[in-house]
């Protein structure tokens, strides 16, 4: 007979929950990165060791266009509600890396876009992510590691 642990294992070991941690587990070694990074501005490292920026603020750092874009249209590309991402976007701004403006074609919308600093965020940003791929590599073999790369774009498509 099996037992309440073994019934209920699926809930830890299916793709969506590995995923999940895959994830949970790359954000944080690029926070870790970028805390580490010596051409990023010192108090943006101060808040990543921290923990005040951490994976929350990563939305803003994936989804925003370098050269900006509306509020709401940020919200959809990461998936949460406008006021979560206003919610963000006031602690990035608060932090520099980010500017609100006006929208030239609508006056009630409002662009956001990287400041100088917000661009150097990204930039450290890239080189974290670069460096925490390679230690999957390094961990994983280059083999799974494209074919998980693979696998996930193809299923993502």
């Amino acid at each position: 007979m099996p037992t309440d642990t073994t019934v209920h294992n699926w809930r830890h070991t299916h793709l969506g929950r590995l995923t999940e941690l895959a994830r949970q587990r790359f954000d944080a070694r690029v926070l870790t990165l970028m805390a580490h990074n010596d051409e990023l501005a010192l108090a943006l490292s101060h808040l990543a060791a921290r923990g005040q920026l951490g994976a929350s603020h990563i939305q803003i750092t994936r989804h925003l266009p370098v050269g900006g874009c509306r509020l709401t249209v940020l919200a959809d590309h990461a998936g949460i509600t406008k006021q979560a991402m206003g919610k963000l976007v006031d602690q990035c701004e608060a932090w520099g890396l980010v500017a609100r403006s006006a929208d030239a074609r609508d006056a009630r919308a409002i662009q956001v876009a990287f400041t100088d600093t917000g661009r150097q965020w990204l930039a450290a940003y890239r080189q974290a992510v670069v460096q925490a791929e390679a230690e999957f590599r390094s961990a994983v073999g280059d083999e799974v590691a494209t074919v998980v790369l693979l696998g996930l774009e193809v299923y993502v498509g």
